[in-house]
C-alpha cells in the first residue's frame, strides 16, 4: 500500500502568490524613508558629494509608484502584480546604487531584500525570475557605476575583491531565496492541508445540520397542521352530504393527513439517525465495519478479526460513538489499502481495559522506503500530480483520528503496508457517553413537543 490519496487539495492557485497590497506599500514606505534619511545625512551631514538631484529623483519615483500602486490595485495583489512590484524595487535600488558607487557602496547588500520577500509570498517561478533579475543588476553595477562618494579620490578596490563581492551577493540571493521559499512553501502546504481537513469536517456538520433542520421544521409545522385537520373534520361533520363543499373539505382532510405523514417521516428519519449515527453507542467492531464496508472492491476481499488482546479474555468489547471523524478517518485508510492490495485487506481489532487498537494490513507492495518516514505529512504521495492525487488523504485521516484521541502509526509488514490506530479506551467511551447524553436531551425535547401537540389537538 503506497502513500496514495483520493482527496483533491483545495484550489491553491486561487491563493498562492497573493500578497496584501498594504504590506508591500508599508515596506516600500520604510525603504523610501530610510533611503531619504541616508542620502541627506551622507550629503549634508558628512559632507560627501552626491548627485543629490538624481538620487532624490530616484527616491521620489519610488514614492510616486507607491502612491500609484495604492490607488490602482485591489486589496490583494496577484502573483504577477506582486512580482512586477518587487521587480520595480530591485530596479529602483539598483539605480540608487549606480549613483552612489555600485558594489563599492556598503548598502549594496540591500538588493537582497526584495528577493527575500518574494521567496516568502510568490511562486517558485516568480522568485527565480526576480533572483535572475537581481543577479543581472548586480553584474551591471559591478561593471558600470558612478564613483563612490569620498573625501578626495575613493580608495582603489582590487578586482579580485570585487569579483568575490559579486559572487557572495549572487550566492546569497540563491541561498536566501531557496531557503525562504522552502520554509514558506511548507507553511502554505500545511495551511492548505488543514483547510482541506476543515472542509471535510464542515461537510459532515452540514449534513447533520440539515437533518436537524428537517426535524425542527417537522415539529414547527406539526401543530398548525393538526389544528387544520381538526377544524376540517368539524366542518366535514357539519356539512350536509349533498353540499358542493363536501368534496373540497374531503380533499383538504386528505392533503393535511398527507402533509403530516411527510413531516412524520422526516422526524422519524432524524430520530433514526440520532439513534444510529452520531449519538448512539455501538460495539467498536460494528463501527469499524461500517467505516470499511463501503470502501470494498470486487477484486479485493476485506477480512475482519476482532477480540480481546491476548490474556484479556474477560474484557468486554468497548461501546463507542458513531463518530463522523472515526468513520471518515478509518474509511480513508481502508480505501488507500484496498487500492494497493492484491487480494486481501485484513482489519484486526483488539482491546484491553485501557486501550483499543485497530490494525489495517494489506498484501500490496507496501510503503516506499523514501516515503515511510514522512507519511502523515501533507502533500506526501508516491502518485503526486497523477490523476488529482495530491497527498492529502492520509494526512486528513490522521488529523481526524487524532481529534478523537487516537495515535496513528505507519509501517511495512511481512507482505505489505500496516497502519495501526490506538485509542485510550476511556477517551472513546467518554466520547460515546457525551453524545448519548446529547441524544437523551434531544429525545426529551421531542417528547415535550409531542405532548404539546397532543394537548393542542385535545383542546380543539
Amino acid at each position: 500500500m503506497e502513500q496514495g490519496l483520493s482527496h483533491e487539495s483545495p484550489p491553491r492557485q486561487l491563493f498562492r502568490g497573493r500578497v496584501r497590497r498594504r504590506t508591500l506599500a508599508l515596506i516600500r514606505w520604510i525603504a523610501v524613508a530610510g533611503q531619504l534619511i541616508t542620502i541627506l545625512t551622507v550629503h549634508y551631514g558628512f559632507g560627501f558629494s552626491l548627485p543629490i538631484g538624481f538620487a532624490l529623483a530616484v527616491v521620489g519615483a519610488s514614492a510616486l509608484f507607491n502612491v500609484w500602486s495604492w490607488s490602482r490595485h485591489p486589496a490583494r495583489l496577484s502573483n504577477r502584480e506582486a512580482m512586477f512590484s518587487l521587480g520595480f524595487d530591485i530596479l529602483q535600488l539598483s539605480l540608487l546604487l549606480y549613483l552612489t558607487g555600485g558594489l563599492h557602496n556598503p548598502f549594496a547588500f540591500l538588493i537582497l531584500a526584495p528577493v527575500t520577500i518574494a521567496a516568502t509570498v510568490l511562486s517558485l517561478a516568480s522568485t527565480m525570475t526576480l533572483g535572475l533579475f537581481s543577479a543581472l543588476c548586480i553584474t551591471a553595477l559591478g561593471m558600470w557605476h558612478l564613483p563612490l562618494p569620498w573625501e578626495g579620490a575613493p580608495p582603489p578596490m582590487p578586482l579580485l575583491y570585487l569579483l568575490g563581492l559579486w559572487f557572495a551577493m549572487v550566492l546569497s540571493i540563491g541561498l536566501l531565496a531557496a531557503y525562504n521559499w522552502s520554509i514558506a512553501e511548507e507553511a502554505r502546504r500545511m495551511s492548505d492541508a488543514l483547510g482541506a481537513t476543515q472542509m471535510a469536517l464542515a461537510r459532515e456538520q452540514r449534513v447533520s445540520a440539515l437533518g436537524m433542520l428537517a426535524a425542527s421544521t417537522a415539529h414547527s409545522l406539526g401543530s398548525p397542521l393538526g389544528t387544520i385537520a381538526v377544524v376540517a373534520k368539524e366542518i366535514a361533520r357539519d356539512l350536509p352530504q349533498d353540499s358542493p363543499l363536501a368534496e373540497d373539505v374531503g380533499l383538504l382532510l386528505s392533503e393535511s393527513r398527507r402533509c403530516r405523514e411527510i413531516l412524520a417521516g422526516l422526524d422519524e428519519h432524524h430520530r433514526d439517525e440520532a439513534r444510529a449515527s452520531p449519538f448512539a453507542r455501538l460495539p467498536v467492531t460494528a463501527l469499524i465495519e461500517a467505516a470499511a464496508q463501503p470502501r470494498g472492491r470486487d477484486r479485493v476481499a476485506i477480512r475482519f478479526e476482532s477480540g480481546p488482546a491476548p490474556g484479556m479474555r474477560e474484557s468486554p468489547e468497548p461501546l463507542v460513538a458513531h463518530s463522523p471523524e472515526i468513520i471518515h478517518g478509518l474509511g480513508s485508510i481502508v480505501e488507500n489499502a484496498v487500492q494497493f492490495a492484491r487480494r486481501q485487506v485484513l482489519i484486526a481489532t483488539s482491546w484491553t481495559p485501557s486501550e483499543v487498537e485497530v490494525t489495517i494490513a494489506d498484501d500490496g507492495p507496501g510503503f516506499p522506503p523514501h516515503i515511510l518516514p514522512v507519511i502523515g505529512e501533507p502533500y506526501v504521495s508516491s502518485r503526486k500530480g497523477i490523476g488529482g492525487h495530491m497527498g492529502l488523504g492520509l494526512f486528513i485521516a490522521q488529523t481526524l483520528l487524532e481529534r478523537t484521541g487516537g495515535v496513528v502509526s505507519f509501517a511495512n509488514g511481512m507482505r505489505g503496508a500496516v497502519v495501526t490506530v490506538r485509542w485510550p479506551r476511556a477517551a472513546l467511551e467518554r466520547l460515546g457517553e457525551e453524545r448519548e447524553t446529547q441524544a437523551g436531551e434531544e429525545e426529551e425535547a421531542e417528547g415535550r413537543q409531542a405532548a404539546e401537540e397532543s394537548a393542542a389537538e385535545t383542546e380543539h
